[in-house]
């Protein structure tokens, strides 16, 4: 009926939602969250979830513009954050989203040999 979530997604997953809170909440500034972000996690939530915080930091100066259009990133982060904070995947029209906009994974990477062969691991499943 329902599949069991590998315990290591679950954790990203509220990892993710606990950095958007925080966002959110203006305990963390985007930048910090961004960094702290899970890194070298292929789950399809979580990297749409960090392309969506790097929309909010992008937005900077729309958001200063138009409160209406802060206030409805916002909610649609809360949304976001709340879905994953239960471990669950993102609707497929939010991954959608925001993968038509990159050809790669851009979460953060660790460093070293690792995030090398990680970083080149996501290139080459994303190129098939």
């Amino acid at each position: 009926m329902f599949k069991e979530l590998a315990p290591e997604i679950d954790y990203y997953r509220k990892k993710a939602a606990e950095l958007i809170k925080c966002v959110l909440a203006k305990r963390m500034p985007v930048r910090q969250a961004l960094l702290a972000y899970p890194k070298d996690v292929l789950d399809k939530s979580v990297q749409a979830s960090w392309h969506a915080l790097c929309h909010l930091e992008a937005d900077s100066e729309l958001r200063e513009e138009n409160p209406d259009y802060a206030e409805e990133q916002d909610y649609f982060l809360a949304e976001i954050a709340e879905t994953l904070s239960k471990g669950e995947e993102l609707p497929f029209n939010i991954i959608d989203a925001y993968k038509e906009y990159y050809d790669l994974p851009l979460t953060p990477h660790r460093d070293g040999l690792w995030g090398f062969l990680s970083g080149l691991q996501n290139f080459l499943s994303v190129k098939k």
